[in-house]
C-alpha cells in the first residue's frame, strides 16, 4: 500500500463524517440536537415507531379502524390520496422550467423536485404499513401482475416515478458528495427524466380517482361523478404550486442560512408568480366540480345537510382560497398569496379525506363512529410526519437545494 492510499483511507472517513456533521466536531453537533423541537419530535416517535412494529408483529387490526366498509383509514386518507396531490411539485416546476422554459423559477426546482420525491417516498411507506409483508413490495412489478386493476397501474407508477424523481435530484447529491463526473451524466438526462415524469404524473394522479368510478354505490353522489380522475388530476396541478409556496415559505423563514440570495431575493416575486398559475388550475377545477354537479344532475342534493358540507368544501375551501390568491397577484403581495396558498391546500386535504373516509360508505349504519381513527393509528401517522419532515430538514441542511454550490458554476 503505498503512501497516497494510506492517505485516501485516512481522509476519506473524515470527509463522510464532516458532511454528516456539517463540519462541526461531534459533540458540538450532538448538543446542537437538543432543541424543544427536537424533543418534542423524539416523544412521539418514541410511542409511533413500537405501535409500526406492533402492526407487522400482530396485523392492521391491531392499530387501525380499517375493515372491508371502510379501507381507506387514516393511513391512506392521509397519506396517500392526500399526500399524492401535494407531491405534484416535482412535476409541475420541473415542467415550467425544463420543458416550458420559465428560467426564472430556476431557484425552486430543486426544492420542488425534493418535495416530490419525498412525498411520493413517505406514500410508499404509508401504504407498506397499511398493505403488510413489506418484503413483498416488488410481486406487482416482477411477480403476480394484476393488469386489470387499477392499484396495479398506481403501484406500476408511483414506483417508476419515484426513481425518476430520484434520478431528477441526483445532481444536488452528486454535489454534495462531490461526484463530479457522475453529475455530468445525472445532468445530461434531466428533461428526459421531467418528461416520463409529466407523463408517468398524469396518468397516476388521475389513475387514483379512477379508483372511485368502481365505487358508484359507495361514494355519496355528491362526490362522486364520471369526471372523478380529471378532478384528481387538475386538483394536483394546483396543489403541486401551492405546495412549492407553501415549503419555500417555511424554508425561507427556518433555514434561512442555508439559502443563498438568489433564492431569498427573488422568492416573494416567484410566489406571486406561482399564485398566478395556480389560480388557473383553481379556477378550472371550480368550474369542473360545478359541471360535474350539474352532469349527474344532483341539485336536489346541495339542500341536504351533504349537500351543505360539500357547499362548505367547494366554496369555502376552493373558491375563498381562488379569491384570496387572485387578490394577491392583483396587488402583487406575496404575503396574500402565501395565504391563500395554505389555505388551498387545506381544501385539496379536505376534499381527498371527504372522498377517502368521510363520504365513503356514508350511508352505512354507524357510519361516523365507524371513521374515528383510534389513537393508535393517529400515533403511526403523526410520527411518519415527524420523519418526513425531519429527513427533509436533514437533506435540507446539507445538500444544495436552496442554494447554488459555488464549485458547481454552470447551470443545471
Amino acid at each position: 500500500m503505498n503512501d497516497n492510499t494510506i492517505a485516501k483511507a485516512e481522509t476519506y472517513p473524515a470527509r463522510i463524517a464532516g458532511k454528516l456533521t456539517m463540519g462541526m466536531p461531534l459533540s458540538e453537533y450532538a448538543r446542537g440536537l437538543v432543541t424543544p423541537f427536537n424533543v418534542v419530535c423524539a416523544v412521539i416517535l418514541s410511542v409511533g415507531l413500537p405501535l409500526i412494529g406492533l402492526r407487522f408483529l400482530r396485523g392492521l387490526a391491531t392499530v387501525t379502524h380499517a375493515s372491508n366498509e371502510y379501507p381507506w383509514s387514516i393511513l391512506l386518507g392521509w397519506g396517500l390520496f392526500s399526500g399524492v396531490p401535494l407531491s405534484a411539485t416535482g412535476y409541475v416546476m420541473a415542467t415550467a422550467v425544463y420543458i416550458f422554459g420559465f428560467r426564472k423559477y430556476h431557484p425552486l426546482v430543486r426544492l420542488g423536485v425534493l418535495t416530490g420525491f419525498m412525498g411520493y417516498l413517505f406514500a410508499v411507506i404509508y401504504l407498506l404499513i397499511d398493505i403488510g409483508r413489506p418484503w413483498r413490495i416488488y410481486y406487482p412489478m416482477a411477480v403476480s401482475y394484476g393488469p386489470t386493476s387499477v392499484l396495479f397501474l398506481v403501484a406500476w407508477h408511483v414506483s417508476t416515478y419515484l426513481t425518476v424523481q430520484l434520478l431528477e435530484f441526483s445532481p444536488a447529491i452528486l454535489e454534495w458528495l462531490n461526484a463530479r463526473r457522475t453529475r455530468k451524466w445525472a445532468i445530461l438526462i434531466t428533461v428526459a427524466m421531467t418528461i416520463a415524469g409529466v407523463i408517468l404524473s398524469t396518468l397516476h394522479q388521475s389513475a387514483l380517482g379512477a379508483l372511485f368510478l368502481m365505487a358508484p354505490g359507495k361514494l355519496h353522489p355528491l362526490w362522486y361523478s364520471a369526471f372523478i380522475p380529471v378532478f384528481f388530476f387538475i386538483s394536483s396541478i394546483y396543489a403541486g404550486l401551492c405546495m412549492v409556496i407553501a415549503v419555500s415559505t417555511v424554508a425561507s423563514k427556518y433555514l434561512k442560512d442555508k439559502a443563498d440570495e438568489s433564492f431569498l431575493g427573488s422568492l416573494d416575486g416567484l410566489t406571486v408568480g406561482l399564485g398566478k398559475a395556480a389560480c388557473v388550475g383553481m379556477f378550472v377545477y371550480f368550474t369542473l366540480r360545478i359541471i360535474g354537479v350539474a352532469h349527474e344532475d344532483q341539485w336536489a342534493l346541495l339542500s341536504t345537510r351533504y349537500g351543505g358540507w360539500f357547499l362548505v368544501e367547494v366554496l369555502l375551501f376552493v373558491l375563498v382560497p381562488f379569491l384570496v390568491l387572485t387578490a394577491g397577484v392583483k396587488r402583487g403581495s406575496a404575503r396574500i398569496v402565501r395565504f391563500g396558498a395554505f389555505h388551498a391546500l387545506a381544501g385539496v386535504i379536505l376534499t381527498r379525506l371527504n372522498i377517502s373516509i368521510l363520504m365513503f360508505n356514508w350511508n352505512l349504519p354507524g357510519h361516523f363512529q365507524a371513521i374515528v381513527p383510534p389513537l393508535r393509528e393517529v400515533f403511526i401517522v403523526l410520527s411518519i410526519i415527524v420523519l418526513h419532515i425531519l429527513i427533509f430538514r436533514w437533506i435540507l441542511n446539507r445538500m444544495p437545494v436552496l442554494r447554488e454550490d459555488p464549485a458547481y458554476p454552470d447551470s443545471h
